[in-house]
């Protein structure tokens, strides 16, 4: 396991229509540091953004897709990614809200 800060944890947001459509029920998605846990991520999204109290957290895993160009293969890079369900007491999270 990985000694990771919270400020290390958390990538970037994801923002997809689906991920804005689940922001109703309090559900926000996140790119997450491959080895980071479901414990660390609750921690950072805690202590990132002010106010937020976590119910719960989903993470997966996601594999590169394969690329081709011309006659070469490859892979994209592989990713995790964690969607965080925030109780109903819980404030919003700021960086979704002008969008």
């Amino acid at each position: 396991m990985a000694d990771l800060k919270y400020y290390d944890v958390i990538l970037r947001p994801i923002v997809t229509e689906k991920t804005m459509n689940s922001m109703s029920e309090k559900k926000y998605a996140f790119s997450v540091h491959p080895d980071a846990t479901k414990n660390q991520v609750k921690e950072a999204v805690e202590k990132m953004f002010a106010g937020t109290k976590v119910a719960k957290v989903n993470t997966m895993n996601l594999d590169g897709k394969t690329r081709r160009r011309g006659a070469t293969y490859g892979k994209t890079a592989k990713m995790k990614k964690a969607i965080v369900q925030l109780t109903e007491d819980s404030a919003e999270i700021e960086i979704f809200s002008g969008l």
